[in-house]
């Protein structure tokens, strides 16, 4: 079990963080701005956050946190895949599920909350998707 652990957690999950934290900030002030401050409807404001970020972050966790070699269209479109399956995942039980949790405080609220369990939900599966799929670490 303790190596199980240490496998899915080493030292690439601390640097997915680190390179994280940045694309947090970024993507945050992206849909919150959108969509508190623009008035953009919720999943505009979210989408609109992963374009950006999500380029940030194929290029500095391929790199970076994850030292992935390989050449071609393969690791940029499974990249692609595991950042749609994991915003719909994410987006898609978030809004749902704070609706229902928050059903009496008002929509911009529920929003806002959605927004956040999205963010955290979609940056655990995220890590998953970039190490076992997207950039095949194997280690």
């Amino acid at each position: 079990m303790k190596e199980w652990f240490s496998k899915l957690f080493d030292v690439s999950f601390l640097k997915f963080l680190a390179v994280g934290v940045l694309n947090t900030l970024l993507g945050a002030a992206i849909m919150y701005g959108l969509y508190n401050l623009a008035g953009w409807s919720y999943w505009p404001a979210t989408l609109a956050n992963y374009i950006p970020t999500s380029i940030l972050s194929f290029l500095l966790n391929r790199r970076f946190t994850f030292h992935d070699r390989e050449t071609g269209w393969r690791p940029a479109v499974r990249f692609a895949v595991n950042i749609a399956v994991c915003y719909a995942l994410a987006y898609g039980v978030a809004k749902p599920l704070t609706t229902l949790l928050f059903a009496a405080a008002g929509e911009k609220v529920q929003g806002n909350l959605s927004m956040l369990a999205g963010m955290g939900l979609f940056t655990l599966l995220n890590y998953f998707g970039q190490k076992f799929f997207a950039f095949q670490h194997r280690d």
